[in-house]
């Protein structure tokens, strides 16, 4: 028998799934998207000990760029670790996932509506499917209280070699401003170089040629001569500071699977998806690999929903550390919790990044001399938060 699957939207979460079940003879694939492009206009990196050996395998042929360390500064702490460091990008992603699934993605369709069983597309065209998935990114939700991560990045192809080796993931010596603020500097090539301003804030919304000077100034302190812009990204992600699970995806909804951020299946503390989309790709494929197959909406949507409940339970002592970021420092002061941080072993580190820290792990990452004081932190844990989540908005 063969399971009919769509994919609405041709993002990170949807694709590493498209990529998982392309291969089982079982299951027909479509995936609708609405650009020309798969994967949008985005950079995932992620840290080898973020995913299993085996996911690496799969994911190795999205990989733009690998290395095999990495470096952070903050104003009192410099700090080399070992780990690896790993960036796929939207054009990688393009490539690899379009040339495997060819005329089974759509592009340029945009979808009126959705169901469990059907999509319905602008131009009145209905698909019947036994699967449908909803990755078209996160949507209003209500029940959550969050705080950003935004950023601008642009890759630039410089007149001379940078020289630099390894990634500098976090530049925390720059003026603090708006919330913790940080300049994240990626090597691709010996003269190509990501370098992207990033925040930590309080609110959601860019200011794009601010942001730009910014980065432009940052390269120029660098002593970097820019020949030319290949490209930039912009991002805004979610910062989980508290919320209601049932109100996020309410159980009444399960029969829609959703995916990704709008599945509510990312780190809340980083913001990042990649390994939670990783981790799902390969439960749907073991699935669809079982003697019962796929199934319908009706069983993949509340396998996906337990997935999300059992990830915000293991996510707490997260949404925790959140609440002292945001609501116990003074938005200049964000940093001194980030390079307190980074004192810690590299394995507590890496479960950190992997969204899998351990009762250990957070008492090291708790005790020590406090990067802001205990009275306010516990102020910070106790304080009711209001429950206002805007929306972002971009000066252009």
């Amino acid at each position: 028998m063969t399971t009919r699957v769509v994919l609405v939207g041709g993002g990170l979460a949807n694709g590493l799934i498209a990529w998982r079940l392309q291969s089982n003879p079982g299951v027909e694939l479509t995936v609708l998207e609405r650009e020309a492009t798969l994967g949008g206009n985005h950079t995932w990196s992620f840290h080898d000990t973020d995913v299993s050996e085996d996911q690496m395998r799969w994911l190795r042929p999205f990989v733009a760029a690998s290395w095999a360390g990495h470096d952070v500064v903050f104003p009192e702490r410099r700090r080399s670790l070992e780990g690896g460091y790993l960036s796929i990008t939207a054009e990688q992603f393009h490539a690899t996932l379009g040339g495997v699934l060819g005329d089974r993605v759509r592009f340029g369709t945009a979808v009126r509506s959705l169901g469990p069983d059907r999509v319905e597309l602008d131009t009145g065209e209905v698909l019947q499917a036994d699967v449908v998935l909803d990755g078209r990114g996160p949507g209003p939700v209500p029940g959550l209280e969050v705080r950003y991560q935004k950023f601008l990045g642009q890759f630039l192809e410089l007149r001379e070699e940078h020289g630099l080796t390894r990634p500098l993931l976090m530049d925390g010596t720059i003026p603090q401003q708006d919330g913790y603020r940080f300049v994240y500097t990626l090597p691709f090539g010996p003269r190509t170089v990501l370098i992207e301003d990033t925040y930590y804030s309080d609110t959601p919304d860019l200011d794009v040629p601010a942001l730009r000077a910014e980065v432009s100034g940052y390269a120029a302190r660098r002593g970097y001569a820019v020949t030319r812009m290949l490209r930039e990204e912009t991002g805004v992600l979610p910062i989980v500071l508290a919320g209601d699970p049932q109100r996020i995806w309410p159980a009444a909804e399960a029969g829609l699977p959703r995916t990704g951020i709008r599945a509510g299946l990312f780190h809340h503390t980083t913001g990042y998806s990649l390994p939670e989309a990783a981790g799902l790709a390969d439960e749907l494929a073991r699935l669809a690999a079982s003697p019962g197959g796929l199934g319908t909406s009706a069983t993949v949507g509340p396998l996906i929903r337990r997935r999300f409940l059992r990830r915000w339970r293991q996510q707490a002592f997260y949404r925790m550390l959140n609440r002292l970021l945001f609501v116990a420092a003074r938005p200049d002061e964000r940093y001194r919790i980030m390079q307190h941080f980074y004192r810690l072993p590299e394995p507590t580190v890496a479960r950190f990044y992997a969204g899998r820290s351990t009762f250990g792990d957070a008492f090291r990452i708790l005790t020590g001399k406090p990067p802001i004081p205990i009275p306010r932190a516990l102020w910070s844990l106790l304080k009711p938060l209001p429950r206002t989540t805007p929306q972002p908005k971009e000066s252009a």
